[in-house]
């Protein structure tokens, strides 16, 4: 019944959305939910799917909580009578309530619960798996690589402190969208991050997080279908996500961009992003997820390494340090001036972020390949040394160790003339 797996996994957001809006709390919004697809796994395959698959299943699960409600099982009281909104229990009639605003609203309402400024970053995306994506605590606790109680005690707090903070869950107005919605697509951004970071044993297993992260990129999307740094940002999944079977070889060993196998991109999803990046910049509002996709999509568009529009690069990565300054946007610059200008330039371009990135693994690594490429070899080795230190994966140090190997069968010969 994969057919049923999926149409839940679509709908969750809009149900449980309305669900949240009847009876203004997340477990029991949950709870109905949950009732609710457990109805439909038995219905489901004997009558066929209903009409309105979200409507069945918030009209089934607002009815199962009130009666779990009125039969005392749970002593919180049911909620007034406005606040429970409509209870017409005719299906037809529900659906044709759920029109384009309604949908947009409750969605938006649980996705800025999940992104709740009393909420930690790593708490967010713990909560907005579980409430939005629908994930099981297992499913979470694997992908960030840490125990299943952990886990379940980090949402429980989230939980928590959401319902401390008496977030309200009116629809939100037009002032509120628009201060938000930087707040959920960073919160996109960050899903896809923890699995676009993963390497080696771990890649696969957190890949679900970047297709996670796209599926509810292209939610958003559909939200605001002209809201060009959404259309950027989903650009900018698409476009990253396209190479994450040459991101790796068969051992887990990092592979870096100019050394990929472009046939494994998957083609499919750049010609998504790139016609979304596209759309994006004529709007001519240029926000920071426009500019990152923009780079990747020269990347995307390059069939060689050598194709490369680094000058181009080069000064994307400049509008983007303009706009959103930060050593780490710098050091990725200095990437492209080292193509453009050369290493010397790109070393004294990232020599004073030292101080704010010593302990970060891709300062070290790119000095020490900078480093390398001025025959700087003892110095060059020192970084190595350090980033392998600071290393977060077995991926990434084993791609520092590779330069190393270099450093030392380049030395072997020198050694042998004296």
């Amino acid at each position: 019944m994969a057919w049923i797996d999926a149409t839940l996994t679509a709908v969750r957001p809009q149900a449980l959305g309305a669900l949240l809006r009847y009876f203004r709390d997340l477990d029991t919004a949950e709870e109905a939910f949950q009732n609710a697809c457990l109805r439909a796994l038995k219905s489901w395959p004997q009558n066929g799917p209903p009409r309105d698959a979200a409507a069945w299943l918030i009209m089934v699960g607002r009815n199962v909580a009130i009666d779990d409600i009125r039969r005392g099982v749970r002593q919180t009281p049911l909620p007034a009578e406005e606040a429970i909104s409509d209870l017409d229990d005719v299906e037809d009639a529900l659906a044709e309530r759920l029109d384009g605003s309604h949908y947009r609203d409750d969605i938006l309402r649980l996705l800025f619960i999940c992104c709740h400024p009393e909420l930690p970053a790593t708490q967010q995306i713990a909560l907005a798996l579980r409430i939005v994506s629908g994930l099981s605590v297992r499913q979470i606790a694997r992908a960030f690589l840490i125990g299943e109680a952990a886990m379940e005690q980090r949402i429980t707090r989230a939980k928590a402190r959401v319902a401390e903070a008496g977030v309200p869950f009116e629809t939100p107005g037009a002032v509120q969208r628009s201060e938000r919605l930087a707040v959920v697509a960073a919160m996109i951004y960050l899903i896809f991050n923890e699995g676009y970071s993963a390497a080696g044993d771990t890649a696969e297993q957190r890949a679900p997080l970047c297709e996670e992260a796209i599926r509810l990129a292209r939610l958003l999307l559909r939200l605001f279908q002209g809201e060009p740094e959404i259309m950027g940002l989903t650009a900018l999944l698409l476009l990253q996500h396209a190479r994450a079977a040459a991101r790796f070889d068969s051992d887990g060993s990092l592979v870096l961009l100019d050394d990929q196998d472009r046939r494994l991109w998957n083609r499919g999803m750049i010609a998504e992003g790139l016609a979304l990046i596209d759309k994006a910049m004529r709007h001519r509002a240029p926000g920071p997820y426009q500019i990152q996709a923009a780079i990747a999509a020269l990347h995307a568009r390059s069939d060689r390494p050598e194709d490369t529009d680094w000058v181009q690069i080069d000064l994307l990565y400049g509008a983007l340090e303009a706009m959103q300054p930060s050593p780490v946007v710098t050091l990725n610059r200095a990437v492209a001036v080292s193509k453009v200008r050369g290493a010397e330039a790109a070393l004294d371009m990232i020599e004073p972020l030292g101080p704010r990135l010593q302990n970060y693994f891709h300062f070290f690594g790119v000095k020490g390949a900078f480093l390398m490429q001025l025959g700087r070899n003892d110095e060059a080795r020192t970084a190595f040394d350090r980033a392998i230190a600071l290393a977060n994966t077995t991926a990434e140090a084993a791609h520092i160790r590779m330069h190393l190997d270099r450093l030392m069968r380049d030395a072997v010969p020198k050694a042998a003339v004296k």
